[in-house]
């Protein structure tokens, strides 16, 4: 005895056989049931190749639908039975191995995109029956004097065998006859029916145009009409229609009759429905999601400027925690206990709460009075939040940081107004978060602006659009010029020359100053070159090149610098390496390493901004570092005359403490020649300023630097 065969075509054969099976009852067809079977064969075929395509077509399962109402299976049933099997069957005779909540999942949509398209080709052929009983009525109403017995069974067989409810009616509203269609949808017997009143039909959803319609057909003002209606069954469910009443004449084109002709909508309505709410609405939470909430915002913003809106945007601090240490399942779990607590919270007329996606929720009230109502809210929110929340035996405590933007409708865009939210949400939470702030439109212009030149960052570099400045360093002992700081400059195509304040921090956080760093520190060790190849008779000038604290722990920075200096031709000794006095604070030794074996080599490496970071004097002597650069704070107090005593006499220990360590110590910010003289005096090396020279061209330092040499 041998086993049955069981390839892909044969179980293509027994998904056909059940599907047959199933729905053959309710399908007014000659045909017996094998051979429906084989008529459905092909329809199980084109399901099982597009549940296995590699690339998903939902819309495949379009004409599978369609076919079913070309094989007569016009009844409603024939339908959820044939989605029935779809569902139960479809997966386990032709679904292919691997993921099976993938292939369940494109189950589902072929059953969706089959009832769209069993919905469309049953209209076509109402609509098809419509005309042909328009055609069959007129044609009878022509030829009633020769063929009325002929034109009458004509009728008949339409009337009667219509997959769509007709009814027939007298001018004043009084049904003399429907068909069995029209009975079976409605769900009342046809005694009940025949002698009622249309405009006894009436159903809280109508819309008032549909008897206005219906007055002006009746009054002969129309001749039809078409509109979506619902009628009440038995039962009290509702059931929906497309309905199309036309007004039926004599010979002479005297109003004799009111033709009525019903498809039923009412799955193709609920399907509908089903599928908005899962495209508007958070599969987590139950929530609106973006899409509504947007649909929402939008209406308030448009609903004039009498109108005012306020908008509460939430983000859980520190909820990734959660993820990283609990798993995501019980992050989801908060995430719902959060959002029954926001629902709670937004009760009243013209409020919602919605989940954009994350852990980030927002709030809308709308109305007249919403600038203390979004404070409120806001309030409501926070302290919600504040009870703590119990997943998996554990008290979470649930801190969240709220942006409010509120104002009159008609002002702004949804758009800008979810951005000024976000905006004042991640300002709340730079501030330390577990709080809410209010929109500064001063503020957001400016996080505007950093997020603009943030992203356009990494092109600039790309663009050559840095350039750099220097500034000379002034011995202040003979005046003359030993060196200069490189400062880079962006010139913006927008914004023009900006200094490293504005962009530095940026690249920062982005590490493009890695990069950039590199190149800053490449043209500038080329720009020394050229001095000391151009003009070797004004003495060797040495170039300052700032290092940031993300360039200090990069592995690089040691190898990019010798491979400079040695490609380029400089000697280590002109060059000088610049690190914030607040970087170096609490450093260990693996990230004083690198500057060890710079200072090694016989780079100097100066300490800057010193005297700011509040380090521990002693720790100098652990620091490879040759050169102390006194903030400009000290020389301030030197700008005034007499100078403050105090600002001399921290000047004058910081320089003794330099000397004795063997360092030499540069002034930053000297801007007139007595604050020059006082530095000279308390044993400053050297300085730089605006007194001596604003950052400009190389070509600058050339020349002050030649006035010295012959000077």
């Amino acid at each position: 005895m041998t086993a049955e065969p069981d390839g892909p075509e044969d179980r293509v054969r027994r998904f056909a056989t059940i599907w047959s099976r199933a729905v053959y009852p309710l399908t007014a067809t000659s045909r017996t049931r094998p051979e429906f079977e084989e008529q459905l064969f092909p329809l199980a075929r084109q399901l099982r190749d597009a549940l296995c395509a590699p690339v998903f077509e939902a819309a495949r399962g379009r004409p599978v639908g369609a076919a079913l109402v070309d094989a007569h299976c016009t009844d409603p049933d024939a339908l959820s039975r044939t989605l029935d099997v779809v569902e139960a069957y479809l997966v386990l005779y032709c679904g292919a191995e691997g993921d099976q909540e993938e292939m369940r999942s494109r189950s589902a949509r072929l059953q969706h995109a089959a009832a769209a398209g069993f919905a469309h080709a049953l209209r076509e052929r109402t609509l098809a029956e419509q005309e042909a009983i328009s055609a069959a009525a007129l044609k009878a109403r022509s030829a009633v004097a020769e063929a009325l017995h002929a034109s009458e069974a004509r009728f008949r067989a339409v009337f009667e065998g219509a997959a769509i409810g007709i009814s027939i009616a007298s001018l004043d509203g009084t049904v003399i006859d429907v068909n069995d269609t029209l009975l079976r949808m409605l769900g009342t017997p046809e005694q009940v029916v025949r002698n009622r009143n249309v405009s006894d039909w009436t159903h809280a959803d109508d819309a008032p145009h549909v008897w206005n319609l219906y007055g002006e057909l009746t009054r002969g003002e129309r001749e039809h009409f078409h509109v979506e209606k619902a009628f009440y069954r038995p039962d009290g469910t509702a059931l929906w229609t497309n309905l199309s009443v036309s007004l039926l004449r004599d010979a002479e084109g005297m109003p004799q009759y009111q033709l009525a002709l019903m498809e039923d909508t009412t799955e193709r309505r609920l399907l509908n429905l089903r599928l908005r709410y899962e495209a508007t609405h958070d599969a987590l939470t139950g929530l609106p999601n973006r899409t509504l909430f947007f649909e929402r915002l939008e209406k308030a913003l448009a609903a004039g400027p009498e109108n005012r809106f306020g908008l509460c945007y939430l983000d859980l601090d520190g909820f990734k925690t959660v993820n990283d240490s609990l798993g995501h399942a019980a992050g989801d779990r908060l995430l719902v206990e959060v959002a029954d607590r926001l629902q709670s919270c937004a009760t009243a007329p013209g409020e919602m709460v919605a989940r954009l996606g994350g852990d980030e929720f927002v709030a809308l009230t709308t109305g007249h009075g919403t600038e203390q109502e979004v404070d409120e809210l806001a309030g409501r929110i926070m302290h919600a939040l504040s009870a703590p929340i119990r997943i998996d035996g554990r008290e979470l405590t649930v801190r969240g940081s709220i942006g409010i933007v509120e104002g009159p409708a008609g002002e702004r865009s949804a758009a800008e107004v979810l951005r000024s939210a976000d905006i004042t949400m991640y300002r709340a939470k730079s501030a330390g978060g577990n709080r809410f702030e209010l929109a500064d439109p001063v503020q957001d212009a400016r996080a505007i602006t950093r997020h603009g030149l943030t992203t356009a960052l990494p092109a600039a570099l790309a663009r050559g659009e840095f350039f750099i400045e220097y500034q000379p360093l002034v011995n202040l002992g003979d005046g003359s010029v030993r060196g200069a700081e490189a400062l880079v400059r962006w010139l913006h195509p927008q914004h023009g020359i900006l200094g490293p304040d504005r962009f530095i921090e940026l690249a920062e956080h982005t590490g493009l100053i890695v990069p950039l760093g590199r190149w800053v520190l490449e043209q500038s060790v080329w720009q020394a070159r050229q001095w000391q190849e151009r003009h070797a008779d004004a003495g060797p000038l040495r170039i300052n090149v700032n290092l940031s604290p993300c360039q200090l722990t990069h592995p690089g920075l040691v190898s990019d610098t010798v491979e400079i200096l040695e490609r380029v031709g400089l000697a280590p000794h002109s060059l000088c390496l610049e690190v914030t006095e607040s970087a170096l604070i609490g450093a260990d030794d693996d990230l004083l390493k690198p500057l060890r074996r710079l200072a090694e080599m016989g780079v100097d490496i100066a300490l800057d901004d010193f005297g700011t970071g509040y380090s521990n004097l002693a720790n100098l002597r652990r620091l490879p570092v040759s050169v102390l650069k006194l903030d400009r704070s000290f020389t301030q107090g030197m700008q005034q005359f007499p100078a403050d005593p105090v600002d001399l006499k921290i000047v004058e220990g910081i320089v003794a403490l330099a000397h004795n360590l063997d360092l030499a110590v540069t002034v930053e910010g000297v801007e007139t020649g007595a604050q020059a003289e006082q530095l000279r005096e308390l044993g400053c090396d050297t300085a730089q300023g605006w007194y001596y020279a604003r950052p400009g061209p190389p070509d600058r330092l050339h020349q002050l630097a030649l006035a010295d040499a012959t000077g």
